[in-house]
């Protein structure tokens, strides 16, 4: 929750669009489900949400308006570029004496029009207006640049390469090299356009796949011509400062590239196939990454238990899933909430992803000695309070860490443990004795990523037969439950979800516990006991994603189908 959610509500109280009740419950509901409270009041009290954006602009001295229907002047429209307009999700509506009138779509966004007054030059006055109707507008009268990527393979031969003034690179390319250079280009802007988080470029027998991962899952995109396989891999070989003459062995590289005003780091992966190099590149949006545990998609129960465990003063935490299960977030998330001046908090990371203000950060150097265990000698040293490590590898690393939080300090880290319990009987594989384990160890968070329904399309849905079969013993709990899909629009991209948020299983180490780990029992008599302790499984904790309304039966037997319980 917001405090902007807390404003709103006492905004329409005064007004008298709500009463005292309703507002207390909404504010209660955002806690609960981590919906806007806008979105709670139209459902709770019947109100539409244009009667609510109104009594809001009102306050603020703002004009609600209706786009649909409303004619807009092409000089109006020319007014404000695509890029920009797409990236502050506004439409200009009309210009009167070198004043220009944009439709936001929020009355709280007030620096979203001293950035457009910024970079249009202009005085630039704001009105309301649903969200929904500016989309719509946005699409009517800004259309995407490249609605495929088989555009962009057209602008080769015709010298032609869309919308690339919006990537910025600082190489003055010439004039042979200039269709590629638009082409890569227009690669990363279309992955950034989609919301992608990696971008694969894989030659196979017959053709060069190019596919986006979107929400966790790929998706495969149109082909450029088999032909510009190796200028494709050789330009971005170049932007990732890696050697194209080395054909033979794995490189590694990084790309920084500002995309409609938003500074990515790309991470380059190069790994010589069978057909040729495939390249995978990872997008870091420094701008975009949201810190908090809020934004992780804890519920309030289990946000509270978090918001304790990262409280202590010593002990280690552990966070654990396979790889793309979001465990780096949620360590920055927790880093983030408990940054203050006077704690000294030192992360070894491998790579840094994202810098945080206030945090020292070190990068590990395998290639020059500067591993995990050597960095984290040197920083207990600087007397920090503080530990993150990027990941618990190997047994040094292991007793390091192990050793740090019995001498006073609050480590965390990550595994990669299919589950809670696993992982202490993970650290004792690696050479962690038992008594080590059972002292240090506070607190193991299971973790994993779901898509999210989207909200523009979300609608009632039926279990089928298949997924009640799936539920097992919780279909008789889900009876009369209802249960929601995305039935899939132009904002999802026709796959009705939208976002990811995360599913959990906290195992809280106790006295009872660390009995059981000094006795070396199995992972399957301390999962037993967690579970008795009151510890929700993965598949538990996403069953109450899917009765909140927030994702499907589907997306959560699909990432805990390990989760017997």
């Amino acid at each position: 929750m917001t405090a902007n959610d807390e404003y709103i509500v006492e905004i329409l109280e005064a007004v008298g669009l709500i009463n005292h009740r309703q507002g207390e419950e909404a504010l209660h509901s955002v806690r609960q489900e981590g919906k806007s409270v806008i979105e709670i009041l139209v459902r709770n009290t019947g109100h539409s949400k244009f009667d609510i954006l109104k009594a809001l602009a009102a306050h603020f001295n703002m004009e609600m308006v209706t786009l649909t229907g409303m004619a807009i002047e092409k000089e109006v429209v020319d007014a404000v570029p695509a890029a920009v307009a797409r990236r502050y999700k506004i439409m200009p509506i009309h210009r009167v004496d070198g004043s220009l009138t944009v439709a936001l779509r929020d009355p709280f966004d007030v620096e979203t029009l001293d950035s457009l007054r910024y970079v249009l030059k202009t005085n630039v006055e704001g009105v309301i207006a649903l969200p929904e109707e500016i989309d719509i507008a946005l699409d009517q009268y800004y259309p995407q640049v490249e609605d495929n990527l088989a555009k962009m393979w057209d602008g080769i031969s015709t010298g032609t390469g869309g919308d690339t003034a919006v990537i910025s690179t600082e190489e003055e390319p010439s004039e042979s090299d200039e269709p590629i250079i638009k082409l890569v280009n227009l690669i990363i802007l279309e992955a950034f356009r989609r919301r992608a988080s990696d971008i694969h470029l894989e030659p196979l027998e017959r053709k060069f796949r190019v596919r986006y991962r979107i929400d966790g899952v790929l998706h495969e995109m149109e082909s450029p011509p088999r032909r510009l396989q190796s200028a494709i891999i050789s330009r971005v070989k170049i932007m990732a400062n890696m050697s194209i003459a080395e054909k033979r062995l794995p490189q590694d590289g990084r790309i920084q590239i500002n995309v409609m005003n938003r500074d990515l780091d790309l991470r380059v992966s190069v790994l010589p196939a069978n057909h040729g190099e495939t390249i995978v590149m990872r997008i870091l949006d420094k701008s975009g990454l949201l810190l908090g545990l809020p934004q992780l998609g804890f519920f309030a129960d289990d946000q509270q238990t978090f918001e304790r465990l990262i409280g202590l003063s010593d002990g280690i935490i552990l966070v654990t899933g396979p790889t793309g299960s979001g465990k780096t977030t949620t360590l920055y998330s927790c880093l983030s909430t408990i940054n203050k001046p006077d704690r000294k908090i030192i992360t070894v990371e491998d790579p840094v992803e994202y810098e945080i203000s206030g945090i020292n950060q070190v990068q590990v150097r395998a290639d020059i000695g500067m591993t995990f265990a050597a960095a984290l000698r040197s920083i207990l040293r600087q007397a920090p309070n503080i530990i993150m490590i990027g990941e618990i590898r190997d047994l040094e690393t292991a007793e390091i860490a192990v050793n740090a939080s019995l001498t006073g300090h609050l480590v965390f880290s990550t595994l990669h443990t299919n589950d809670a319990p696993s992982a202490v009987i993970r650290l004792i594989d690696i050479g962690i004795k038992p008594f080590m384990v059972a002292s240090s160890v506070r607190a193991i968070m299971a973790q994993r990523l779901v898509r999210r329904i989207c909200s523009r399309c979300k609608e009632e849905h039926k279990p089928t037969e298949s997924e009640i079969q799936l539920l097992g013993a919780a279909a008789a709990q889900m009876k009369d439950v209802q249960l929601y899909q995305g039935r899939g629009c132009p904002e999802c991209s026709g796959t009705g979800y939208r976002g990811r948020t995360g599913i959990f299983e906290i195992f809280v180490i106790d006295d009872t516990v660390r009995h059981m780990i000094n006795e070396q029992v199995g992972a399957a008599e301390l999962r037993s006991e967690a579970r008795r302790l009151g510890m929700r499984t993965l598949r538990e904790d996403g069953l109450r994603k899917v009765v909140a309304g927030v994702t499907t039966l589907d997306e959560v037997f699909r990432v805990t189908m390990g989760d017997r319980d």
